[in-house]
């Protein structure tokens, strides 16, 4: 059976596993067609009910800029298996999986560029504020400063309340096929979607939207690390109310970008222009420091 056409890698990007302390987690590998690896790679982290293959439309794009460029599976999530802890899904102790991750991926010898889509940010937010890693950038994807509002809230406390109760099948039967089906969305994408959700695992789910749900807001703390930060989102994102995103740059002192025709997956819906955001924002972050790293290394 052929691999379904929107799921067909790209040249220059391969399955991946990645092997740390924690387990092996399942990744998408891009790297340059042409050209060589010279500028810092990047480690892209995906949102609650996602999974790497959010991140597929992006990845050649980025990876030609002359970079290594990595989307994971966290723990729990689609193709990376997970404990029935809940421990383990806390904002916190995926964070420490991301610091892992960006370790084992670059063994320390050069700065990662590190994004995270919406839950993803709320995680890559706990990589970078607990300082094991130090990252060369920090993008927040459709990611907002705390818990999460409107309908995806609603989602969320969905997803908390049925997924103990009566599992995944329910919930995809019930809420997310009827959904898919009225927006039109392809066949082939539709089993693919089912096929990714049946995968999680139901502990990871229920505790990464109750997470969600409740995030603090660290904005302050995140600002003190003094990471350099790019907030990217679409201008009809309706996960974080935008206003709450671009005030959450002016706290950060961070670059906003807002993305026209794209609501709250851009590197789905605006693949293109979220990637050239991307690689301009991570080639001015380098451009005071990669002569000095590459004369040193």
């Amino acid at each position: 059976m052929s691999t379904p056409r929107f799921l067909d890698l790209p040249p220059g990007v391969a399955p991946h596993k990645i092997e740390t302390a924690q387990g092996t987690f399942a990744a998408l590998e891009a790297l340059p067609v042409s050209g060589v690896v010279e500028r810092w790679p990047a480690l892209l982290i995906p949102g609650l009910t996602g999974s790497k293959e959010d991140f597929i439309a992006v990845l050649q794009t980025l990876a030609q800029s002359g970079r290594r460029v990595v989307a994971v599976d966290l723990r729990g999530q689609y193709e990376t298996p997970g404990p029935d802890d809940p421990g383990a899904y806390t904002c916190a102790a995926l964070g420490s999986d991301v610091d892992l991750l960006a370790q084992t991926l670059n063994g320390g010898d050069e700065p990662m560029h590190l994004v995270g889509h919406s839950f993803g940010g709320l995680v890559a937010r706990e990589a970078v504020i607990d300082g094991r890693t130090k990252f060369a950038s920090l993008t927040l994807m459709s990611s907002g400063p705390s818990a999460i509002v409107g309908e995806r809230a609603r989602n969320g406390r969905a997803l908390l309340k049925e997924v103990p109760v009566r599992g995944l099948e329910h919930v995809w039967a019930t809420k997310m096929e009827p959904e898919a089906l009225a927006n039109g969305v392809p066949d082939e994408i539709i089993a693919f979607l089912r096929k990714r959700l049946l995968a999680n695992s139901p502990t990871a789910l229920s505790r990464m939207a109750e997470q969600t749900l409740n995030a603090p807001d660290r904005t302050d703390e995140l600002r003190q690390i003094e990471v350099p930060t790019l907030v990217l989102y679409g201008e009809h994102d309706d996960g974080w109310p935008s206003d709450l995103q671009s005030e959450m740059a002016t706290r950060l002192g961070a670059e906003c970008v807002v993305l026209p025709g794209a609501a709250h997956s851009p590197a789905v819906e605006a693949p293109e222009t979220t990637a050239a955001a991307l690689i301009r924002f991570w080639n001015a972050v380098e451009s005071p420091h990669l002569d000095t790293w590459s004369n040193a290394v």
